[in-house]
């Protein structure tokens, strides 16, 4: 029997899908085309002329107050983009905490994150 390798395109998160620099930043929170809510969540998004979509986080220690609960949320945030990466468009994305995540398990936190990806996926 012949041996057949599955080819997968590379799922890895790059330093290219990422916003990096204030000015990039900057660019999302003042003129974005879109605003996606969830009830703890809310993303900004922008078209981008980079040839791929970049996500950007802006968590603050004053909606989550411990270390330990913004990196898991950054970490679900850049898993979930990294799984769509291919079919989103060319997007600068910015995901922001509403509200403080009391009582939030990861499970809802996931379903928030993917509830917006799913709306900026290509149609």
């Amino acid at each position: 029997m012949p041996h057949t390798a599955l080819v997968t395109p590379n799922a890895r998160f790059t330093k290219a899908q990422r916003l990096l620099t204030p000015t990039a930043f900057k660019e999302v929170f003042d003129a974005p085309e879109r605003k996606l809510h969830q009830s703890h969540l809310m993303a900004f998004v922008r078209t981008n002329t980079h040839g791929g979509a970049r996500v950007g986080m802006a968590i603050t220690k004053r909606k989550v107050p411990t270390a330990v609960m913004r990196n898991l949320i950054k970490r679900q945030i850049r898993e979930q983009f990294r799984i769509k990466f291919f079919n989103l468009e060319n997007k600068d994305i910015v995901f922001i905490i509403k509200k403080p995540l009391k009582g939030v398990n990861n499970k809802d936190l996931k379903n928030q994150i993917n509830n917006i990806l799913k709306k900026i996926e290509k149609k």
